[in-house]
Parts: C-alpha cells; sequence; structure tokens
C-alpha cells in the first residue's frame, strides 16, 4: 500500500497568534482522515514552518505521495500561482507525487460555521444590550480582498447565502484590502442605511492584523455614530464544520482530480476588466519572504510611522516609500511603515524585483478601496 502523507499549505502570517492558529487546525484534523496517514503542514510567507519543510518531514516519515490542499477560504493567486509552483518545484525535484486539491471555497459547511459565529455575536449583544429584530439590523460581510474578480464574488456569494439565510434586514460587502470597498468604506455606507444595529463579520479563517483592521475601523465607525448598535462577530477559526470542510477537501483528491473554480478565473477566461491576464505563467511570488518569522520587522503597529492603533493600510499608498509599488496595490498585509525599499527592507541579498511581476489592479484608484486610507494621513498631518 502506498504511505499518504496530508499537507495543508497555509499562507503564513507575522501574526504569532494567526500561526498559532493554523497549527491548532492542523492538528485537529488526523481524527477527521484515516489514521494511518500522516499530516503535517506549511507555511508560503513569513511563517516557519515553510511548505518545504512539512513535505520533507512526511517523505522523513516514509510518504510516497502527498494529497496538499491550500488552507485558504478561495482561491485567488496564492492558491492558483504560488502555492501549486512550490508544490510542483518540490514533486519534480524529489520524484514524490503530489496531487493538489482545491480551495474550502462556497460550501453549505463553510456557510453554517459563518452562520454560528454570526448567531453568537447577535445572542450576545441581545443579552448584554436588548434584543433588536434581525429584520432592522444590517450584516456587514467583510472578505480578505484579492485582485482576483472570482474570489471576491465569492465573498459577495456568501454573503447573500448568510443575508438570506439568516434573515437579515440589509446586507453589505467589504475588503480588508486591495478591492474596493474596503472596510471603512463599505461600514460607513451601512450606517447610512438606517438599520438599529449593524453586525460586522470577518470571513477568516484566523486572527492577525487584517482582523485587528477590521475590528479597529469597526470602533472607529462606532464611535462616530453612537445611534447604532456595533456588534463584532468572531471569525470562523477552527469551527468543526470548518475542519470538516477541510477533511473533505483532502479525502476528495482521491476520487478524482478536483478542480478549482475555472469558470470565472481570469487566467482562463476573459474576465470584465482582467482580460489582459488570460494564460499568466503560473509562478510563486513570495519565495523573497519564506520563513522570514512573525517577529520580522512591521510585524506590529508599534513600529508604524502611519497607524495608531491598528493597521489601516496607508503604507499601501506608498506614502514616504519614494518607488513605484503603489498602484498595483497587491496588498500583502504585513507592511507597517518600515524600510520598502527595492529588497523589500529585508535581509535577503537576491534583491528580487517584486514590480514586474504584477498586471496594474486595473481599479487601483477607486476612492473607496485603498485611496479612501488618505483621509486618515491628512488627519494625522
Amino acid at each position: 500500500m502506498t504511505k499518504i502523507g496530508v499537507m495543508i499549505c497555509g499562507h503564513g502570517s507575522r501574526s504569532q497568534a494567526a500561526v498559532d492558529e493554523f497549527a491548532v487546525l492542523a492538528e485537529k484534523l488526523p481524527p477527521l482522515l484515516p489514521p494511518e496517514w500522516e499530516v503535517d503542514y506549511g507555511y508560503l510567507e513569513f511563517a516557519n514552518p515553510v511548505i518545504r519543510a512539512g513535505l520533507d518531514r512526511l517523505r522523513d516519515k516514509g510518504c510516497e505521495r502527498i494529497l496538499a490542499v491550500p488552507g485558504m477560504l478561495f482561491a485567488a493567486m496564492h492558491a492558483k500561482n504560488d502555492i501549486p509552483t512550490v508544490l510542483n518545484t518540490y514533486a519534480a525535484e524529489h520524484g514524490i507525487e503530489v496531487s493538489y486539491g482545491r480551495e474550502l471555497g462556497v460550501d453549505p459547511k463553510m456557510v453554517a460555521a459563518a452562520g454560528a459565529r454570526i448567531r453568537a455575536a447577535v445572542a450576545e449583544a441581545d443579552a448584554r444590550s436588548g434584543p433588536v429584530p434581525l429584520e432592522e439590523t444590517c450584516l456587514v460581510v467583510i472578505g480578505r480582498g484579492a485582485s482576483d474578480p472570482d474570489a471576491n464574488g465569492n465573498v459577495a456569494k456568501i454573503a447573500r447565502l448568510l443575508h438570506e439565510g439568516l434573515g437579515f434586514g440589509w446586507c453589505e460587502v467589504g475588503y480588508s484590502g486591495v478591492t474596493f470597498p474596503l472596510v471603512e468604506p463599505a461600514l460607513e455606507h451601512a450606517a447610512k442605511l438606517g438599520y438599529r444595529r449593524v453586525v460586522v463579520f470577518p470571513y477568516f479563517l484566523f486572527t492577525g492584523v487584517l482582523i485587528d483592521r477590521i475590528y479597529g475601523f469597526a470602533d472607529m465607525v462606532a464611535e462616530a455614530h453612537p445611534e447604532i448598535r456595533f456588534v463584532k462577530a468572531g471569525y470562523l477559526n477552527d469551527h468543526p464544520q470548518v475542519l470538516a470542510t477541510f477533511a473533505e477537501r483532502v479525502t476528495e483528491i482521491l476520487d478524482g482530480p478536483p478542480a478549482m473554480n475555472c469558470g470565472m478565473c481570469k487566467y482562463r477566461a476573459q474576465v470584465l476588466g482582467f482580460e489582459a491576464e488570460v494564460g499568466s505563467p503560473q509562478e510563486s511570488h513570495h519565495h523573497h519572504v519564506e520563513g522570514q518569522g512573525a517577529q520580522a520587522p512591521g510585524s506590529n503597529v508599534a513600529d508604524c510611522r502611519l497607524c495608531d492603533d491598528f493597521c489601516t493600510g496607508a503604507c499601501r499608498l506608498d506614502m514616504d516609500h519614494g518607488h513605484g509599488h503603489g498602484h498595483h496595490h497587491h496588498d500583502h498585509a504585513h507592511d507597517h511603515g518600515h524600510d520598502h525599499g527595492h529588497s523589500h527592507g529585508h535581509s535577503h541579498d537576491h534583491h528580487h524585483d517584486h514590480d514586474h511581476h504584477h498586471p496594474p489592479y486595473p481599479h487601483a484608484d477607486h476612492p473607496l478601496g485603498p485611496e479612501s486610507v488618505r483621509k486618515h494621513l491628512k488627519d494625522r498631518s
């Protein structure tokens, strides 16, 4: 019998809490899989262990076939390009079979997990400050935000399923970076709609700088609108239904190649506004921060010249950086005002030129996207 190993491929974070939460998820997954399978994990960037190290450990345990899945909600550049490149390179170098599964995606179990987090937050708010009918409540779902409209569209689909499934009066969708509307514009818009309560739900797996950003902006908007009750729901984390979805993504690989949603993939189809990216090469852009670690420079707001209490994303606007990185807005969510020169302020020697890899995001200057952060910079000056 071929010994099977399972590789959970995470993005990685400069937040140690996020790295710890991902590790806990990987530890809770084995009981949902056949007992003879080995399970390991690794990160694409920032954190250790890196993906290659996890693959090495599986080989050392005698695994002859690897079932790898992206530890990500939706498939954008990281799941479609970066992780497959790492896996394909490793498989070719070591002569081992690595089969790649699909992202968590739009799945009834994921919607159930999200609904449970929202219901818990509403119940707590009802107990604390009195009940408000859901019909008089606006749900705001915040997704990661990507340069891939397919992934962004899936956030909107999840939001609609939650809106309709739970019966909220209204629903708005926002994103933590890259695209539009960002968190604050989305919340400001929701505050204008006349609802008594606004529930802010981050559709994220783990904590980190982006969760801090979402909750930070929620506090800011709540302070400006004391007549509205703002409720901050918890993110998905290791909800049992999330774990069940991960296990399904692994086991379904054995049933055949589980394709990601390719019908609206900007690398395969001419998606409105992104036509130039059809046929882009599959390559990874993250070896320059591989294994940097959660304590790397720029990992906390205390080091930031532009933010006070939480990361607003202001550094993505290229303020005081002096290079042409500002308009493609490939938001790594880690640049807290540190030296962001040509070599990204890290200790690498190869001076990886980051700009030439990414096509410009077509709406980088949208006033409700990253440009919306500029007013905070003006307030500080």
